[in-house]
């Protein structure tokens, strides 16, 4: 992909996700990207992977069933409205179809586990569309809370939650091409750190965070996105495939984490599922972010920082 598709391309899946609560037409994403309404269809698709409706559907759906799960005390009705859906009803129907689970079965997964449609997933478009077998109950905090508070490997991660400030950093992104996949994670890691090398920038000091915009439960791995970053100052000048990027300033709760990614990852969602409710905050409209301290691969274990910056509960 020449660096001015790329750019299109980013423009265009930029809009989507700024409109999501909007109806939006194949003209108007076409039209922020720039290229011709004739033929973005197609361009879309075979550089994506799926048509823009199939593409702006999902990511609507995906939206909306954390906010069913993260925001419990607003009804269906109401998440379906707010992200965009005419009723209840036809937000409900296309839960089902898309996960095969209705957004009520989704808020209780507990009724759903020894019930024989506990794998109704089988029946959802996420499975033979994405290939992503999907489990409300790997979504629902309560249930990660229980195996954070009981499994031996996450209480070994000896957890500890800090509000820090941090200071605005300027960095340099890359995208993954397979969204969490490890093989691409790894991939945008060594070609960010090279980038790095090339100009100036020795390993030893390099600082790495990411930003994950989505959660692996609902969105199929390959499509998740991940961006990998690398502190730099301001007289850098960066060029595509790279972006120049802002962690902004503010309070973030810090999590620190030493132990397997999987382990990591239940307790990110204890984080979520304990310690935020009790906090008098709520995440602010920022992506998590990741501060590697080390490299999995040399060590074996993965050792970092997840940061969720915070604004006052209102």
């Amino acid at each position: 992909m020449t660096k001015k598709y790329e750019i299109r391309l980013t423009q265009a899946i930029q809009y989507i996700d700024d409109n999501l609560v909007n109806k939006i037409s194949l003209d108007d994403v076409a039209r922020a990207s720039h290229f011709s309404a004739f033929h973005f269809h197609r361009i879309f698709s075979a550089l994506v992977g799926e048509t823009v409706n199939d593409y702006i559907s999902r990511r609507k759906l995906e939206r909306a069933v954390n906010k069913l799960v993260f925001e419990p005390d607003k009804s269906i009705t109401e998440v379906a409205l707010e992200n965009g859906f005419s009723s209840g009803a036809n937000f409900a129907k296309a839960v089902k179809i898309h996960f095969g689970f209705s957004p009520s079965q989704i808020r209780n997964p507990q009724k759903n586990k020894n019930s024989k449609n506990s794998k109704n997933s089988k029946i959802g478009k996420i499975l033979s569309k994405y290939g992503k077998d999907f489990d409300p109950n790997d979504l629902y905090p309560n249930r990660t809370a229980n195996e954070v508070n009981t499994n031996p490997c996450i209480l070994d991660l000896a957890i500890k939650v800090k509000i820090v400030d941090l200071n605005e950093k300027r960095v340099c992104t890359l995208a993954s091409l397979r969204g969490y996949e490890q093989q691409a994670v790894f991939d945008t890691w060594d070609k960010l750190s090279n980038w790095a090398i090339v100009n100036g920038i020795k390993s030893a000091d390099q600082h790495g965070f990411a930003f994950c915009f989505d959660h692996p439960a609902v969105t199929p791995i390959d499509k998740c996105r991940y961006e990998y970053a690398l502190v730099i100052d301001d007289e850098f000048a960066v060029e595509s495939p790279f972006k120049s990027a802002l962690i902004p300033q503010g309070k973030y709760a810090s999590l620190y984490l030493k132990g397997s990614p999987e382990a990591a990852k239940k307790a990110q969602l204890g984080l979520y599922a304990d310690w935020l409710p009790n906090s008098g905050f709520e995440p602010d409209d920022f992506p998590m972010l990741e501060h590697y301290f080390n490299d999995l691969r040399v060590d074996g274990y993965l050792e970092m920082e997840t940061l969720i910056k915070l604004k006052t509960l209102t």
